[in-house]
Parts: C-alpha cells; structure tokens; sequence
C-alpha cells in the first residue's frame, strides 16, 4: 500500500525504516496510545543498526506493550513522510501472542479493541486502510 509519493533521497534526507506487529485475538486488536504524539496505533519502531525487518517487529511489540510475540505473516507496509520531512517505510507482521498487554516505555496506554471501533480510533488513515484489509 503506498499513501504517498516515496522517492529516495527526497530533500537530502534519509529514511526511516520502522517495523510493527498487527495482534488479533478474539475479535480485537491490540492499539498503543503515546500522549505526546495524542495518537493510537499498532506498535511499531525504528530498526536498530542490522536488526532484521522482523526481530525489530518482535522486539518493538514486547518493548511497547510487554508481549512476547509470533510473527504468522505479513500484515502489509506503509509509505509516508513523517513530521521531521523524512520519508517512512513501516513493514508490518501478524503475530500472535499470549498474556496481558502492559504499556511500556513510551506509550501511556494499551488497549485490546474491537476491529470496527478500531476502525474509529486509529488515528491514520494509512493504518485503518491496512486494518481493513486484514479483517
């Protein structure tokens, strides 16, 4: 899914390669809530310096709601510009985990919701766009 023009080396800058996990479980899906940004999102984050697309999936998961996870399949990648100008690609993974969800580090909230209120939510479009098409 690409949601906006991705060209490298626009305006000198470099990109950002993040990575995230989709969790489904009965019926909802796991969000985190980061107050500074007033956001809700699937967890995600940047790869680490030769950190593989997946192990930085897993490793952003459990650092940011407290999950060991499974990675089952792709979930699908997103394309924007970020708020700093430069361009983000954030690969995402189905995963399954088991256990409570706890929120970690940086994010104030997590919370397990039902796919159509997540619909409402989530605070991008990209992200409702790449709900939809896992439902």
């Amino acid at each position: 899914m690409r949601l906006a023009p991705f060209r490298f080396g626009f305006g000198g800058r470099t990109r950002v390669r993040a990575a995230g996990g989709v969790i489904i479980r009965d019926g909802a899906v796991l969000l985190v809530y980061r107050e500074v940004y007033d956001d809700w999102a699937f967890p995600k984050g940047k790869l680490d310096p030769g950190e593989s697309w997946q192990v930085a999936a897993i490793r952003e998961v459990e650092e940011e709601a407290g999950l060991a996870c499974t990675i089952v399949g792709d979930a699908g990648r997103t394309f924007y510009v970020d708020g700093n100008g430069r361009q983000k690609e954030v690969r995402y993974y189905r995963m399954t985990a088991a256990g409570d969800a706890q929120a970690q580090n940086e994010i104030d909230a997590v919370r397990w919701v039902p796919i159509d209120e997540a619909m409402t939510l989530l605070s991008y479009p990209r992200d409702r766009e790449l709900l939809s098409r896992l439902r």
